[in-house]
């Protein structure tokens, strides 16, 4: 086993020799960024090649909200906008839109000449069904759209999104990643998540789904009837799945891929492939994303419904040692649920339980769980959200020994990706969950779903897997979602954090950079928000 604290004394000594200091900013010095955002004059043909990892439950993101398959939803399926750096709106399926006075209709006129993949017109209500299935089945969906309704169509090319309460947060929550429209005709019957549609998709984006070889990859070939003429510029896109880490490494430093999206190698590898010359490092695209880490609590194990308990697991974990060991120095050490980057809500000075191994075997006594000769005093199962770096699986051997100090035996239970949804959100097997969560670009859409008392619903992805359940945070979360005053808004969600770090149904650990690794010839693949979980449609092959 790994002994963490001495590493973190090399980690001390070496400093910057272990090349980690670098790893703590955002690239900026090392990114080519006109080649992520300036094409140039475009080339037309070739074929681009993506890698993700672990290989998506599914290719739509309408009742999934998995990161693989967000990054592959888009290339199909379109939003009716898409945003900017600054999360300003631009159009997609949508040409126009106005909000009214009161919030509580957003009006959009919806772009004309559209076809789906299958020939068949784009029209509003394909809109209109979307959106409900959003507000039905999708993870962040049922908050984001609880609101909504009703969905007008007076005509084949207006959608009117008629509201309840205001929804401060609505305009900047359809994207095609977040948000796919989907075809009525291939929706209208039987439930969306099981519908054979999410892994042969038909859409109306610049690519067309030709074949999903699992465990392998899935191709695209060129929308010859796009809308968005010329584009896309590539005839073919091929995204593929390596398993191995230190094989995506070294097909990334080949050039056998052109596009890693979201830390997809061993963190220990990062300084060396920097220094390739054939590679780029884009730090930007990740501002509709804003990970964190953290240690999710199971809240129906009997032991971890005691507060002290919490608190001790909490007491034996250096956050340091985290931060700048375990996660190669890569992201920030936050107190609380919120990404420092949604700015007006982040609270930084909430008050975090130090690491205090003494504290935590007292604690423990307290709790009743004194440790005696017989063994440990406690056993958990921890499982792991399967990404494409050895983050989380490091954070998993770093509890197991942290904890094995104050007398928890703690087993790691490593799975595929499919187990992994199962064990947490439908089985239940689990006591600690180290995961990675998208806060996304509001706290209502990607923070509540988290804590929300009415998002613990057995079955549901990427929820409220604790069973976490205060009716003055559900109160809280309720009232921000629909407050359309900045300052009350604010001070909900301050408030809401407050009673996070008191009650512990998680252990927030950092904010994780992000960036994209790309081959230097390929050019304008990071133009929007959400970067290579965009469409790439303006993505194209140069020398």
């Amino acid at each position: 086993m790994q002994d963490w604290n001495m590493e973190r004394r090399a980690w001390l000594q070496a400093g910057a020799g272990l090349g980690l200091a670098g790893l703590a900013s955002p690239f900026a010095a090392v990114s080519a960024l006109a080649q992520g955002r300036d094409a140039g004059t475009p080339v037309r043909g070739g074929t681009l090649t993506v890698l993700i990892d672990p290989e998506p439950p599914t290719l739509t993101t309408i009742a999934h909200s998995a990161g693989a398959s967000v990054l592959i939803s888009a290339k199909t399926t379109e939003g009716l906008l898409s945003y900017g750096f600054d999360l300003s709106p631009q159009p997609q399926l949508a040409t126009a839109w106005s909000v009214s006075a009161d919030g509580l209709q957003y009006s959009f006129t919806l772009r004309r000449g559209v076809k789906w993949h299958d020939g068949r017109p784009f029209t509003s209500a394909d809109v209109a069904h979307s959106i409900g299935l959003l507000k039905q089945y999708h993870p962040r969906g049922r908050a984001t759209f609880s609101s909504v309704s009703e969905v007008r169509t007076p005509d084949a090319h207006t959608a009117i999104l008629v509201l309840s309460k205001p929804v401060p947060y609505l305009i900047t929550a359809l994207s095609a990643a977040e948000s796919p429209i989907v075809p009525k005709h291939l929706y209208e019957n039987g439930k969306a998540d099981a519908n054979p549609a999410n892994n042969a998709p038909v859409g109306t984006g610049p690519f067309v789904f030709k074949e999903w070889v699992r465990g392998s990859h899935v191709s695209y070939e060129r929308n010859p009837d796009y809308w968005d003429n010329p584009k896309p510029y590539v005839d073919r896109l091929i995204v593929r799945f390596i398993p191995d880490a230190a094989a995506r490494a070294a097909a990334i430093e080949k050039g056998e891929v052109h596009l890693s999206p979201g830390t997809p190698v061993p963190l220990g590898d990062v300084e060396r492939l920097r220094a390739r010359p054939n590679l780029v490092f884009e730090p930007n695209g990740y501002q509709y994303i804003n990970n964190v880490s953290r240690v999710e609590f199971n809240l129906e194990n009997p032991a971890l419904q005691d507060l002290r308990v919490r608190q001790a697991i909490a007491h034996a974990i250096n956050r340091q040692v985290v931060q700048k060991t375990v996660w190669y120095g890569q992201g920030r050490l936050i107190p609380g649920p919120v990404h420092p980057a949604l700015a007006k809500f982040y609270v930084p000075d909430l008050p975090v339980l130090p690491h205090d191994p003494k504290q935590a075997e007292a604690l423990l006594d307290a709790a009743g769980l004194t440790r005696g000769k017989a063994g440990p005093n406690l056993r958990l199962k921890l499982a792991l959200t399967p990404i494409p770096n050895e983050g989380g699986q490091r954070t998993a051997e770093y509890l197991k020994q942290s904890l094995g100090r104050i007398g928890i035996e703690v087993t790691i239970n490593a799975t595929d990706f499919a187990t992994y949804v199962r064990r947490i959100y439908a089985d239940r097997a689990f006591d600690l969950h180290v995961s990675v969560m998208s806060n996304t670009f509001d706290p209502t859409v990607g923070i509540q779903r988290l804590y929300w008392s009415k998002n613990f619903k057995k079955g549901l992805p990427f929820s409220n897997g604790s069973g976490y359940n205060n009716p003055e945070v559900d109160r809280l979360l309720e009232a921000a979602a629909i407050e359309t005053d900045e300052a009350r808004r604010r001070q909900a969600f301050a408030e809401f954090q407050r009673h996070i770090v008191r009650d512990l149904p998680d252990i927030t650990l950092l904010a994780l950079d992000n960036y994209t690794i790309a081959d230097r010839r390929v050019r304008g693949h990071t133009v929007s928000a959400d970067g290579i979980a965009g469409n790439l449609a303006g993505a194209w092959i140069g020398t």
